[in-house]
C-alpha cells in the first residue's frame, strides 16, 4: 500500500516512554565525582610532598628566641595572613553571594598557590564554584577578572609609589640600577596598560564591578602593609612605628619590581640606609617569612589529611 495511503497512526497506540532527566544527571555526576576524587586525593599528596620538603628548610629553634609572646602579636599575625582571602569572600560575595563557609576554599587557594605552583588555586577555586555555587554563567570570567585586576591594582599601587620615593631617596639610597628600574618600570606599564586597552576582550564583568573588584583589591593592600607594619613593630619595638610603616610601604615596592634580583638583600640595605644600623633586621626578615611558610604547612597538612580522608567531601 502507498505510504500516502497508509491508516492514520493512533498516538494512544505508541508505547509510552518516560524520559526521566534525574536519571541523566546522576549519571552525568558519577563520572564528576570520580574526577573530584582523583583530583584531591593529587592535590592532597602533593601538598603533602610540599610539606615535608619545606619543613626542612625552617629554623624552628631560632624563630622561638623571637616570636613575641603577647595575643597581639598573633591576632594581627592572623589578621594579615587572612588579609588576602577576607579580601576575595569579600569580592565574590559581592559576585555571587557565596556564604561564610566559603572563606575555607579561598583559603585553600591561598595555600595552593603558595606551597604548590601559582595560579594552581585559582584553577581549584574555578572547580569548586562550578559545584558549590548557583550561578546564571560560567564563574571562570569572574575568577579570571579577579585574579587579573589584583596584579593590575598591585602594579598601579607601586607606580605610585615609585613616583613618590624615588624623587625622595633617589635611585643610590634604593640600591636599585637606574636600568633594572626603568625596565620594571616598562614592565609594569606595558601589562597595565595593555589590561587597560584591551579591557573589553580581557574582562568578563560589567564595569560597575570591576571597579568594586580593584577598590576592595586596594584596600587589601594598604590593610596588609599597616599590618606587617604592626608585626615588626612588635618584634622589635625600640623602632617607632612610624618608620616601619615607611619600611612596609618600600618593602611593597620593592617586592613588585619584576626585574630585581635579590629582593630581600635589597630591602634590607634600604633599612640600614633609613635606620642607620641593621637593627636584626635580617632576623626579623627570616622570622616573618618562617612564620607564614609554618602556618602554609601546618593549614597545608590538615587539608590534605582531611581530603585523604574525605575525597569527596572536600569544603
Amino acid at each position: 500500500m502507498p505510504l500516502s495511503q497508509s491508516a492514520a497512526v493512533d498516538p494512544a497506540s505508541l508505547p509510552a516512554i518516560e524520559l526521566n532527566p534525574i536519571e541523566f544527571v546522576a549519571q552525568d555526576r558519577a563520572p564528576r565525582r570520580g574526577r573530584n576524587a582523583i583530583f584531591s586525593i593529587v592535590l592532597s599528596l602533593a601538598v603533602i610532598a610540599a610539606v615535608v620538603l619545606e619543613t626542612r628548610s625552617l629554623d624552628l629553634w631560632r624563630m622561638a628566641e623571637m616570636i613575641p609572646t603577647s595575643p597581639g602579636f598573633w591576632l594581627i599575625f592572623a589578621a594579615s595572613y587572612l588579609a588576602a582571602p577576607a579580601g576575595d569572600w569579600l569580592i565574590f560575595r559581592q559576585l555571587w553571594r557565596i556564604p561564610g563557609s566559603g572563606i575555607l576554599p579561598l583559603l585553600r587557594k591561598k595555600i595552593y598557590n603558595e606551597l604548590l605552583l601559582g595560579y594552581l588555586g585559582e584553577a581549584y577555586f574555578y572547580t569548586w564554584a562550578r559545584r558549590r555555587v548557583t550561578l546564571t554563567a560560567t564563574p571562570f570570567g569572574a575568577v579570571k577578572d579577579v585574579a587579573i585586576l589584583s596584579a593590575v591594582t598591585g602594579n598601579l599601587v607601586t607606580l605610585g609609589l615609585l613616583v613618590v620615593a624615588v624623587p625622595f631617596l633617589g635611585f643610590d639610597k634604593l640600591g636599585i640600577d637606574g636600568r633594572v628600574l626603568t625596565g620594571s618600570l616598562a614592565v609594569i606599564l606595558t601589562i597595565s596598560l595593555g589590561a587597560m586597552a584591551f579591557r573589553r576582550r580581557v574582562f568578563t564583568l560589567p564595569r560597575e564591578e570591576l571597579w568594586m573588584i580593584a577598590g576592595i583589591h586596594f584596600a587589601r593592600i594598604v590593610a596588609s602593609t599597616v599590618l606587617l607594619a604592626m608585626l615588626w613593630h612588635l618584634v622589635l619595638p625600640e623602632v617607632a612605628l612610624s618608620w616601619w610603616l615607611y619600611l612596609s610601604t618600600l618593602r611593597l615596592l620593592v617586592s613588585r619590581l619584576p626585574l630585581v634580583p635579590n629582593k630581600d638583600l635589597l630591602f634590607a640595605g634600604i633599612t640600614v640606609v633609613v635606620l642607620g644600623e641593621e637593627r636584626d633586621i635580617g632576623a626579623l626578615m627570616a622570622l616573618m617569612a618562617g612564620l607564614i611558610l609554618a602556618t602554609h604547612l601546618v593549614l597545608g597538612a590538615l587539608i590534605a589529611l582531611n581530603d585523604l580522608a574525605n575525597p569527596e567531601r572536600r569544603s
